[in-house]
C-alpha cells in the first residue's frame, strides 16, 4: 500500500512524591497529496458492468450530533469503512454489487486538510486495479444511499459499516479508555479514550515523580485522563504498565512505565500526532513499554528521514533537568 506525507499546575516545577512504587499494583489550511495520476477508475459489478471509483477532493472532519468526529469529503459527503476489509496489509472485500451500494472511494485527486492527519492516507489496489483511497489501512466508501451531504444512513448497516473517524476507528462508537493508533511514521503509538495521542516530556523524573511541566507548559499539554487494567490487559500489555498518581492540585494523572502522559492541544482531532519531537523532548508513547520504573523511556521514535525523525535521542536525554527555556521545551 502506498502512503503519503502532507501541543493546572502553578510554580516552575512542581513535584510529585509518591508512597508507592510506580508499577505496583478557524479555516483550516490544506495539504494537497496526490495520491495517484489520472482519470477516475472503475470496478466491475457481478453484471460486468463498471462501477466507477468516486473522487473525495479535499477530505475534512465534520461533527455529526449522534456520531462525533467523522470523515467527509470536499461536499461534505460522509465517508464509511467496512469491518469485512482489513487495514494491514490494506484490503478492500467490497466488489460487484457490494461496490455498486458502497461506490469506493478514488486515490485520484484526494487531499487532506490540516484536520487530518495526512500520514494515515493510503491507497489499495483493488481487483481490477484501480487504486482505492485508505484511512489508517481501511479502504473508505460512499454509501450509495445517502443522498445529500452530512447523512449518515450507511451507518451499522449490517453490523458492518460505519462512519470513518478521523483515525480510520469507528465514528460513533465507544472506545476504550487506551487504544492503539498504528502510525506509518511512528509504529504502534498509545491513544486516550477520544483517540488524542499520549505524549511523555522527557525533562519529567519518572522515579520518584516529579513533573517539568509547569503553568506555562500547561497551556499547551494537558495531563492525561486515568485508564483501566482491563483496557491496557486488552492491548496486550502488564497492567504494572500503568500507574495513577495524585498531582500536588489533588487531580489524577496517568503515568506509563513511570512516565506521567500528556495530551496535546495542537492535536485538534483524532490520530493527529503534531507534538512529537516539539522541542526535541516531547513524544508520543509508543505501545511497546518496558516496566522498569521508567529506565527505560517509552518514547516513539520516527522512522528515519520522515517528516516526524528528529536528532533527539531520547535514551540519552535527561529526564531530572529543569524546563527553563520555554522554546526547548516545546511551550
Amino acid at each position: 500500500m502506498g502512503k503519503w506525507r502532507t501541543v493546572l499546575l502553578a510554580g516552575v516545577a512542581a513535584t510529585m512524591l509518591l508512597a508507592t512504587a510506580c508499577g505496583a499494583s478557524t479555516q483550516p489550511t490544506t495539504t494537497v497529496v496526490q495520491p495517484a495520476a489520472g482519470s477516475v477508475a472503475a470496478s466491475p459489478s457481478s453484471s460486468g458492468a463498471t462501477t466507477a471509483l468516486k473522487t473525495a477532493g479535499v477530505l475534512a472532519v465534520d461533527s455529526s450530533s449522534e456520531l462525533g468526529p467523522l470523515v467527509t469529503d470536499s461536499a461534505g459527503n460522509t465517508l464509511y469503512r467496512f469491518d469485512a476489509d482489513t487495514p494491514s496489509p490494506s484490503k478492500s472485500n467490497c466488489d460487484g454489487d457490494c461496490a455498486t451500494l458502497w461506490p469506493p472511494v478514488s486515490a485520484d485527486d484526494a487531499s487532506a486538510s490540516d484536520s487530518l492527519n495526512p500520514d494515515l492516507l493510503g491507497w489499495v489496489a483493488r481487483t481490477d486495479g484501480s487504486k482505492q483511497l485508505t484511512l489508517s489501512g481501511w479502504p473508505l466508501y460512499y454509501y450509495a444511499k445517502d443522498t445529500a451531504a452530512g447523512q449518515t444512513n450507511g451507518q451499522g448497516v449490517g453490523g458492518k459499516w460505519f462512519a470513518a473517524a478521523a483515525d480510520g476507528k469507528k465514528a460513533g462508537v465507544a472506545r476504550k479508555s487506551v487504544n492503539v493508533l498504528d502510525s506509518p511514521e511512528l509504529g504502534p503509538i498509545l491513544q486516550d479514550k477520544n483517540g488524542k495521542t499520549l505524549y511523555l516530556f522527557t525533562k519529567d523524573t519518572p522515579w520518584p515523580m516529579k513533573t517539568a511541566c509547569d503553568a506555562t507548559c500547561l497551556q499547551k499539554w494537558t495531563p492525561s485522563g486515568l485508564v483501566t487494567a482491563k483496557d491496557i490487559e486488552a492491548l496486550g500489555l502488564d497492567p504494572k504498565t500503568i500507574f495513577t498518581f495524585t498531582t500536588p492540585n489533588g487531580t489524577k494523572q496517568e503515568a506509563y512505565n513511570c512516565w506521567p502522559s500528556y495530551t496535546f492541544k495542537g492535536d485538534k482531532e483524532a490520530g493527529q500526532t503534531n507534538g512529537q519531537g516539539v522541542g526535541g523532548v516531547w513524544f508520543a508513547i509508543k505501545k511497546d513499554i518496558v516496566v522498569d520504573r521508567g529506565k527505560t523511556i517509552p518514547a516513539a521514535k520516527a522512522k528515519a528521514g520522515s517528516s516526524s525523525d528528529t536528532s533527539s535521542d531520547t535514551s540519552s536525554a535527561d529526564p531530572s533537568s529543569s524546563a527553563t527555556d520555554a522554546a526547548a521545551n516545546g511551550y
